[in-house]
């Protein structure tokens, strides 16, 4: 018996249009869904290029102009997988049409954007759901599990770094495509709404509201040619965000992220100590979770190395027999079966926009805190 199909217009063709069409393409092959997800139109203001793209992944037609992909009937379902500024204004138009949206991360270039992103899916009451891909691991879905069960009793600690280096040189240029998340008018910041916001989704979920923050940023390059106008100008994004936190729950948290950490591309690690446990996680090894647990015989007490293979561990039935792992890409099919099903149950699949504004609204006060040097209160999304 065929199912009702599901209707997808993306809008962006670049690294994140990829990841996602190869989510839509994979998800009902390796998970029963309740709808099948169809490649319906792919939207870039490129005709040729966004021709080609449609091609290669199958998509059945093509814009290259998102009001008229919104406008269409045929349409199900928006997935923004543009740059950072454009988020807002597409999601906003989408949930007036009444569809359901699903966007990239950040959800907003501030707190203010995410806001009115919220409002618009609330006030509609259209399914909705931001792209934190990470929390699709495994290991961090059975650590999440783990702490749920009280495992670790008293939560003291957490810290989570992201490191990369591809910024260094100071030929590279800024703006235009490829290099939009070096100005600040696209993205909105740089590490800390780029890369410190899977760190800081990542925690929101795993230990809770986030109540009070103190910061710093550095930029270390202050002038870069820019793309599109070809002159010399400032750098306004921050090149490293490292901050002190508090959580809701007492706990206290230290949190980095730069593109300036030589010899790191994609560093992303998490480490939680409580009163009986604690457990990390790498994302260079993301199909391990480390964990200790203080109530083990003394003479065997140690860290354990949990290789996350076997079909009792999260989404691994879906996959490969014991022992063969799984990578990045999983995480964004992983992303699009909890979404579809969520659909099929007629229930939210987190994380909702409401869910990406309570990231916004500790992104906003990191970067308030660095400007004032003061401890910065974190708004209750």
């Amino acid at each position: 018996m065929s199912k009702k199909e599901l209707n997808i217009g993306i809008v962006g063709y670049g690294f994140m249009g990829r990841t996602h069409s190869n989510a839509f393409l994979q998800a009902p092959h390796f998970f029963d869904l309740p709808y099948r997800p169809v490649l319906k139109a792919v939207c870039a203001r490129n005709a040729d290029r966004v021709k080609g793209f449609a091609e290669n992944w199958g998509y059945q037609s093509v814009e290259t102009d998102w009001r008229a992909l919104i406008a269409r009937k045929d349409i199900d379902v928006i997935d923004i997988a543009s740059p950072n500024d454009t988020h807002a204004e597409i999601a906003i138009a989408a949930a007036k049409a009444g569809k359901m949206i699903l966007c990239e991360k950040p959800l907003g270039r501030t707190a203010e954007e995410a806001k009115a992103m919220v409002d618009a899916v609330e006030a509609a009451g259209v399914p909705n759901m931001v792209w934190y891909n990470y929390r699709r691991v495994p290991a961090v879905v059975l650590l999440k599990k783990l702490l749920d069960e009280d495992r670790f009793g008293r939560i003291f600690h957490y810290r989570s770094q992201f490191l990369q280096d591809w910024t260094i040189s100071q030929d590279l240029p800024q703006g235009g495509e490829g290099l939009w998340r070096l100005d600040s008018s696209i993205a909105g910041s740089g590490v800390t709404g780029d890369l410190l916001a899977h760190n800081i989704d990542m925690a929101l979920w795993l230990n809770g509201p986030i109540v009070e923050v103190s910061a710093m940023t550095e930029t270390f390059i202050k002038e870069r040619k820019h793309n599109l106008t070809g002159h010399v100008e400032p750098v306004k994004i921050d090149d490293a965000s490292a901050f002190l936190c508090r959580f809701a729950n007492g706990s206290m948290a230290l949190f980095e992220a730069t593109r300036y950490a030589r010899g790191h591309k994609a560093l992303f690690t998490l480490e939680i100590n409580g009163e009986r446990a604690s457990a990390s996680w790498d994302l260079h090894d993301l199909h391990r979770l480390s964990y200790f647990d203080h109530r083990d015989e003394s003479e065997l007490r140690g860290w354990k190395s949990i290789h996350i293979t076997d079909g009792d561990h999260p989404y691994m039935k879906n996959w490969w027999v014991p022992g063969l792992q799984i990578g990045y890409e999983h995480t964004f099919i992983h992303q699009v079966a909890d979404f579809v099903t969520a659909l099929g149950q007629k229930q939210a699949a987190a994380p909702t926009f409401r869910d990406g504004l309570a990231t916004d609204f500790v992104t906003d006060a990191v970067l308030k805190s660095a400007k004032t040097k003061q401890w910065e209160t974190v708004p209750v999304a």
